[in-house]
């Protein structure tokens, strides 16, 4: 079985340098390189617009960006170890407040947002995760909604610098990868440890829950995903096909395939039933790519039934949006 994508439209030169951070909601495309402003292209209109730009987000640039499932609270995390929260309203995106931190490289790496959008999870430079509980409050002097984060709770992994962190759908689970290839599989409620995965011997840069919290994905410099089930912590399958670091994972709506990307200029799309790659998609320039995600579907039925596509970023700053070759455009 194989499935064809089409490359649907690029937007050139979306950042003036490599774009390290992609994320995506049901209307929009918004990303972070190692410029200053994050960026946000509709994906309503056939010729991807930009729509905003968020100026001076980030001043040495930005690493990962996190959007919450209602899309209504957006996280980004820049190089010089600062974190900001940002909130839909009116059509745009607005500063919501900054996150408690030190404020230094490395004091906060990766983050995950629960799936109500409540809690916040972060992994660290020395190991431990840190939890705030994110309160929406009316600043009274602006009448603006702010988003308040207060920090709930921290545990230690003693897995070194925390490369990636994802709570499961279910709320259930935080996963942490590490560069020595520790994967580590949490209780979200207790922080007990559940698991201590299997070792890729090599960093793990990305980690991701399935959409029925049943399987993590894994991967990173051993050039491998790792399928694991999230119950017993036991690998169910090893996926091969990159020829270089794997950057990036995403599952699809219905958790039927994944999708990854590299630094070897591959975006690959596995069935996860059949444990086999079903669609290779190269850029055409060679270019590595640091991010993928699927774009996420509407809720009406005429929108769930539009044709799949995912979006890419990476080296150059250009983006990349590919569409299924059958169904609707």
């Amino acid at each position: 079985m194989s499935k064809q994508y089409l490359a649907q439209h690029t937007i050139d030169d979306a950042h003036q340098t490599d774009i390290f951070a992609i994320t995506a909601t049901s209307a929009q495309i918004i990303t972070g390189s190692g410029s200053p402003d994050l960026k946000v292209h509709s994906t309503v209109q056939s010729d991807f617009p930009q729509e905003q730009v968020l100026k001076d987000a980030h001043p040495l640039g930005t690493h990962h960006v996190t959007v919450s499932a209602d899309h209504s609270t957006l996280v980004s995390v820049g190089f010089g170890g600062e974190a900001k929260v940002w909130r839909f309203s009116d059509g745009i995106w607005k500063s919501a407040g900054d996150l408690p931190s030190a404020k230094k490289a490395g004091e906060l790496w990766a983050v995950a947002l629960d799936t109500e959008g409540k809690y916040l999870v972060g992994t660290t430079y020395d190991g431990r995760v840190n939890v705030w509980e994110l309160a929406r409050v009316l600043d009274e002097k602006s009448g603006e909604e702010k988003i308040t984060a207060q920090k709930f709770v921290e545990w230690e992994t003693r897995g070194g610098f925390g490369l990636a962190v994802d709570v499961s759908p279910d709320n259930a689970m935080t996963a942490t990868s590490h560069p020595s290839g520790n994967i580590y599989l949490f209780s979200t409620s207790t922080t007990r440890l559940l698991h201590s995965l299997p070792t890729q011997s090599a960093p793990v840069r990305m980690i991701k829950f399935s959409p029925g919290s049943t399987l993590l994905a894994a991967a990173g410099d051993s050039t491998l995903i790792s399928l694991y089930d999230a119950k017993s912590g036991e690998t169910v399958a090893l996926l091969r096909g990159h020829d270089s670091w794997i950057t990036s994972l995403d599952w699809s709506y219905t958790g039927e395939y994944l999708v990854s990307a590299s630094l070897d200029g591959k975006v690959k799309i596995w069935s996860v039933e059949t444990r086999t790659c079903v669609c290779t998609m190269t850029d055409g320039e060679g270019r590595g790519i640091w991010g993928v995600k699927w774009l996420p579907k509407g809720e009406t039925s005429s929108e769930r039934g539009k044709a799949e596509r995912f979006v890419t970023g990476g080296n150059g700053g250009s983006v990349g949006i590919y569409r299924e070759a059958s169904g609707a455009s």
